[in-house]
């Protein structure tokens, strides 16, 4: 009798998530207020293994980002559900928010950009209590002994790869634009593997483009995907790099 093959399903693991309007009944608070989680019947599908948010500073990136991760488990200063802080988590929405997974996964990472020295001075908390060996999986030293960018990519290089969901917020803060490009190889060696859901947020065109995102912009009037040539991200710079000079002559015009 021949034994059933077993399917191993491939990323994407969270397929959607959507909000419970049954519970979010307060739609004048925070974060049910920002325009793109208070547009009608919110909800967003992760049709691909990578998929990037964009748009201007206050438009609700970080509080997905980080709503998301609360769903995994993850600890609110990044890392995985081994890196729980014992303060109370600042996400408010995950607990709104109705998941959808084939199937749940609740290995991967997280990192936030702005908390992200807070991720390694509490691995070196951990460390003293467990031992040097805690740092075999970020090139065996302390990340403290390392410039940002290095630890950035460090912890890149030694935690994704491996099944899972990584939840990356500005992920390109503390990379060069040669940095990021060993970042896009490093995320096109993980996708290959069919193995990684990546969730990131961005203010990098370099980012934006890689081949076969589903990028998801926020606006006033919800989430809409559309091409990283149409995000303002990438007029802006485009315009910058045709005519520098030009650019900030029209930059300044007004006070010089």
């Amino acid at each position: 009798m021949r034994r059933p093959v077993q399917r191993v399903l491939k990323a994407p693991f969270l397929r959607s998530i959507r909000l419970n309007e049954k519970r979010a009944t307060d739609r004048d608070s925070f974060p049910f207020s920002i325009p793109a989680i208070a547009a009608d019947s919110f909800r967003i599908d992760f049709t691909t293994p990578v998929t990037i948010f964009v748009g201007p500073n206050g438009s609700g990136k970080s509080t997905i980002l980080e709503a998301i991760a609360g769903l995994c488990g993850f600890g609110r200063f990044g890392g995985n559900k081994n890196y729980q802080s014992a303060e109370h988590s600042d996400d408010v929405l995950s607990k709104y928010l109705i998941p959808s997974w084939m199937p749940k996964i609740g290995r991967g990472f997280f990192t936030r950009s702005e908390t992200f020295n807070a991720f390694i001075d509490q691995l070196d908390e951990f460390a003293k209590g467990s031992g040097p060996d805690l740092y075999a999986a970020y090139g065996g030293k302390s990340l403290t002994e390392r410039s940002h960018g290095e630890a950035y990519l460090q912890v890149f290089e030694n935690r994704i790869g491996q099944e899972g969901i990584y939840v990356l917020d500005e992920p390109e803060a503390a990379l060069s634009p040669s940095r990021q490009i060993d970042f896009l190889r490093l995320l096109r060696r993980s996708e290959k593997t069919g193995l990684c859901q990546f969730i990131i947020a961005t203010h990098s065109p370099v980012l934006m483009a890689y081949p076969g995102a589903t990028l998801l912009h926020l606006t006033d009037s919800g989430v809409v995907e559309r091409p990283f040539e149409l995000t303002d991200h990438f007029r802006v710079l485009r315009e910058f790099y045709a005519d520098p000079k030009g650019f900030m002559e029209a930059v300044f015009c007004d006070l010089d």
